[in-house]
């Protein structure tokens, strides 16, 4: 577990040990009306995204053959620290009774959620959402306490080696923003990433949800976190059975 006490930046970790005394002062007083992290009124109010849109992903499963395309592509665009990934497609073995074990290729990355658990969390409110529905991490904020890391069911978080601060995810939204899609999506051999407007009737991500729509699922939806990444083609073992970022994984199938 990494000592948050040695690795954090001196000047982080006073703001943070400030910030915990200011908030026990106020909290611990029966008559307090202090809001603290966690309170879902302590969620800061979004800021200004893509206006208008509301970006959201569709991961065809049937396309995807596992070729990690997206995990290294995303790295050359993000270069986040060796070992560590923002995006990635884990190997899941699922034990059938009586047959021969099946292989699933199965992409996890941030579900950029309308309820994302990772932000009222936050003592210092590093962590937001934008109007266009992307959640970011706010590094010149951020102080590496870990909780939003805690927080996200979907376990797509992580603490940068090298920055010490949240890392996770963004959809590349300086690449949307210059009218390009992610890295992830724009590498992917088999076609199975569609990013797009999901307020836009005529988008190609509205047109796919809809010709599946008895097929779309998303990860853990009684987390009521409200995801927006969907997924065709996944196994119902998986919708709320997927935890950690184990390379190979053994999940048994429903009979």
């Amino acid at each position: 577990m990494t000592d948050i006490s040695t690795t954090t930046n001196p000047s982080k970790r006073s703001f943070l040990q400030d910030l915990v005394a200011l908030a026990t002062g106020f909290g611990l007083s029966a008559s307090a009306q202090a809001v603290t992290p966690g309170d879902p009124s302590f969620q800061p109010a979004r800021r200004p995204g893509m206006e208008g849109k509301r970006f959201g992903m569709l991961v065809d499963m049937r396309k995807c053959i596992g070729c990690q395309a997206c995990t290294v592509s995303c790295s050359v665009e993000n270069q986040p620290p060796i070992g560590q990934f923002r995006t990635t497609v884990l190997q899941y073995e699922v034990d059938r009774p009586e047959r021969a074990p099946a292989m699933v290729s199965l992409p996890r990355l941030c579900n950029h959620c309308d309820e994302p658990p990772c932000v009222p969390v936050c003592p210092v409110q590093a962590t937001f959402q934008r109007t266009d529905g992307i959640v970011l991490v706010d590094n010149e904020r951020c102080v590496g306490c870990g909780y939003c890391v805690q927080a996200c069911p979907y376990d797509a978080r992580f603490i940068n080696h090298e920055t010490q601060t949240a890392d996770k995810c963004t959809f590349c939204e300086h690449r949307l923003e210059a009218g390009l899609l992610p890295a992830c999506v724009e590498s992917c051999v088999g076609g199975a990433r569609v990013i797009g407007d999901l307020n836009d009737a005529n988008s190609e991500i509205n047109h796919r949800i809809a010709a599946h729509k008895d097929e779309i699922k998303v990860l853990k939806p009684g987390m009521k976190t409200k995801p927006h990444v969907f997924y065709i083609g996944l196994p119902d073992e998986f919708v709320n059975g997927v935890d950690g970022q184990a390379t190979v994984r053994l999940v048994a199938e429903h009979l």
